[in-house]
């Protein structure tokens, strides 16, 4: 399994590489062996793995296999598929799917903290090859046809460790030192692929550039570990953002000192959101499986599975230290607004200085969206946890392809813009830490 990819971006990457040939793929499975077949594609994908097929312009080759192959990822996709062929139990099953997907997590954000890459191939600070990698391994988890009997639940196990394992989540663990504060950082998949099938999310970028450093910030040293999480509405009513923030927010040596979710939010400017809603009220766009979240503006809905709790919740970040970042290269500014239906009245109100009292929530400054929800989610058990710990959302500026381009998967002004605002959000949040 050495690929292009290994020689490419360095010792951290090449270990995990060099762990998955020798763990996990059986010494009888050699390159020259014919497997047998294992692999049903009359089985359906979901409506987000079924992109992994789209063309763009006169090129018929899919704009994900594009990115997948200048990027060195098909190589771990590939390697993924004979692992699952090779297995025989379901123990062997699960250690092939714990180690990829760790082991695909830790080489993007490898990838994502080395020097940028050849010009023929894309800067490592690209999200879009973890998203597509993840997408074509569950697929291929799903088309699966293992030598022997695996239920529904048992593969729904399977596909649960491998998001969770190729999102961050279960190896976001700090690491036991003396003096080190701790910041827990989350951000999204690419999402609106429907319109635009080339797009990345800059907070994904932004957040596997920081996973696993520790920053000098100041006199303290700050250690950073990050996830991301996908734009799915039933992942979230299954509670993956508690699943990933709770170890962190309880009493131990993982226990956060500050956490921020990060998304994509508004054009040219980071907000620094101050409310967070309780409620979905997106009714003009679904999630990456286009599923709708089920609320309106005038019948705004509480999320599945979230404890009790008040209409809005605040940011408990230190805003004033975070926008000494403004103007470096982007706006940085606070944003206190909310959308709300004011007590005793039926209609939906725009208020720019904060939500009023016995007032329901329809958009947090996040919106009514899941970069609402993550920040919600996340500040509500952290008030019922360790209130304590400051925490809130930061919504970066959108990554768009520099204008004329309509075909190529890549660019110079994206590149540039993506790159500028991990780099801005990085300086938010160091500020934020200090």
């Amino acid at each position: 399994m050495r690929s292009v990819l290994v020689s490419r971006i360095g010792g951290a990457a090449m270990a995990v590489m060099a762990v998955l040939a020798l763990a996990v793929v059986p010494a009888r499975f050699a390159a020259a062996d014919t497997p047998r077949v294992c692999r049903d594609r009359s089985v359906a994908g979901t409506v987000e793995e079924s992109r992994l097929g789209r063309p763009l312009g006169g090129n018929p080759v899919p704009v994900p296999r594009q990115i997948l192959a200048r990027s060195g990822f098909e190589d771990l996709v590939a390697g993924f598929e004979r692992s699952l062929c090779a297995a025989r139990t379901r123990p062997g099953a699960r250690r092939a799917v714990d180690a990829f997907g760790r082991g695909l997590w830790e080489v993007a954000a490898a990838r994502a903290q080395h020097a940028r890459l050849g010009a023929a191939d894309l800067p490592g600070d690209d999200d879009r090859p973890l998203y597509l990698a993840r997408l074509s391994m569950t697929l291929a988890l799903r088309q699966w046809t293992p030598p022997f009997a695996l239920p529904p639940p048992a593969r729904a196990d399977l596909e649960k460790r491998l998001e969770y394992a190729s999102r961050g989540i279960t190896s976001a663990r700090f690491r036991p030192a003396p003096g080190v504060r701790r910041l827990l950082v989350s951000g999204f998949d690419p999402f609106l692929l429907d319109a635009e099938i080339r797009r990345g999310n800059p907070s994904g970028a932004a957040v596997l550039r920081l996973d696993g450093r520790t920053l000098r910030v100041g006199g303290t040293r700050v250690q950073v570990q990050a996830v991301v999480f996908p734009v799915r509405y039933a992942d979230f009513d299954r509670g993956i953002v508690e699943n990933a923030f709770r170890p962190h927010l309880l009493p131990g040596p993982h226990r956060a000192d500050m956490f921020a979710t990060v998304s994509q939010g508004r054009v040219g400017a980071f907000d620094l959101e101050v409310w967070n809603g309780r409620r979905r009220s997106v009714s003009s766009v679904g999630d990456n499986d286009n599923v709708w979240g089920g609320g309106t503006a005038s019948e705004p809905v509480v999320f599945p599975g979230i404890a009790p709790g008040p209409e809005f919740v605040p940011t408990s970040l230190p805003h004033e230290q975070m926008l000494a970042a403004n103007g470096q290269p982007f706006t940085v500014r606070r944003n206190p607004s909310v959308r709300e239906i004011p007590a005793g009245s039926t209609n939906p109100m725009l208020r720019p200085d904060g939500p009023t009292a016995g007032s329901v929530a329809v958009e947090g400054g996040g919106g009514g969206y899941l970069s609402n929800e993550v920040a919600y989610r996340a500040t509500l058990l952290r008030d019922l946890l360790d209130p304590g710990v400051p925490g809130g959302h930061l919504h970066t500026p959108v990554l768009a392809m520099a204008t004329g381009n309509t075909t190529e998967i890549t660019d110079p002004t994206f590149e540039e813009n993506r790159a500028d605002i991990a780099a801005q959000t990085e300086l938010i949040l160091r500020l934020g830490a200090a």
